[in-house]
């Protein structure tokens, strides 16, 4: 891929990883009908091989890496193995995350390293590996997905917020430092999106479950993310929500305090 930006995914190869269910299979799946080569990566066998198979009627070169991402380096070693495997990639997705609901007076340092290595270092480790690569082919787009907790706080979730926002920082710094160097950074901010990061085994409820959209909505915004040119791109539109944290931000604490005073008295 050159500096110019593509006009379509057909033949790029891409990785993706968190594949195995929810936006990352969806976005596989959207990628592959599209004709893009896909690297997917997950956890749960089962069900990334379900996705393969999907992917593969529509785009055969496609495979699949089995991997936990709470391992930065093993992270970082299985974006080189997909670079050597397709000979080289095109865009990658750092997709995979993990909630973590737990009211901070019960979270301990444990549970923000975990959520941590997951949800930045293990997206940091991939770009890192990556990078000299894409910087030397002169083409390259690296994809965060981060979420709306990236922007705003959210109550119960100190951990897995403080993760999104420093994807949202790092992807921010990225864009400055790479430009002119032909790599584009995407930064997506999901809202509420029908997956199961909501119903993960061990997890408390979260403050405040709204009406979910599908997963197909953000796959399909990241796959114009890919061949747009806007670096920063809310899937649905909530962006007057962090305008509104930015205009009052006391008004915005309270707000979401007495919501988390409500959840605890349901």
């Amino acid at each position: 891929m050159s500096s110019d930006r593509p006009t379509t995914v057909a033949g790029l190869r891409v990785l993706v990883t968190g594949s195995s269910s929810g936006i990352g299979a969806a976005l596989a799946r959207r990628l592959a009908a599209d004709g893009a080569v896909v690297g997917l990566v997950g956890r749960r066998a089962e069900q990334l091989a379900a996705v393969l198979a999907d992917c593969r009627a529509a785009s055969p070169e496609c495979r699949s890496w089995i991997a936990d991402l709470g391992d930065p380096g093993r992270a970082a070693e299985l974006a080189l193995e997909a670079w050597d495997a397709f000979g080289h990639l095109d865009v990658l997705v750092n997709n995979a995350a993990i909630p973590k609901v737990k009211p901070v007076t019960r979270l301990t340092p444990a549970d923000v390293e975990e959520t941590m290595r997951v949800n930045f270092l293990s997206p940091a480790s991939m770009t890192l590996a990556v990078l000299p690569r894409m910087i030397a082919r002169r083409g390259g787009t690296i994809v965060n997905v981060s979420s709306m907790g990236g922007r705003v706080g959210i109550g119960h979730e100190a951990a897995y917020s403080a993760s999104k926002f420093a994807l949202c920082g790092w992807s921010e710094s990225l864009a400055m430092d790479l430009d002119g160097s032909g790599i584009a950074i995407r930064l997506i901010e999901p809202g509420p999106i029908a997956t199961d990061i909501w119903d993960r085994p061990g997890e408390e409820r979260a403050v405040f479950i709204p009406d979910l959209e599908p997963p197909e909505l953000v796959a399909d915004g990241i796959v114009d993310a890919i061949l747009g040119d806007r670096f920063e791109h809310y899937l649905p539109d909530l962006a007057s929500v962090v305008s509104f944290k930015h205009d009052d931000i006391d008004a915005y604490i309270r707000m979401n305090a007495d919501m988390r005073r409500n959840a605890e008295g349901r």
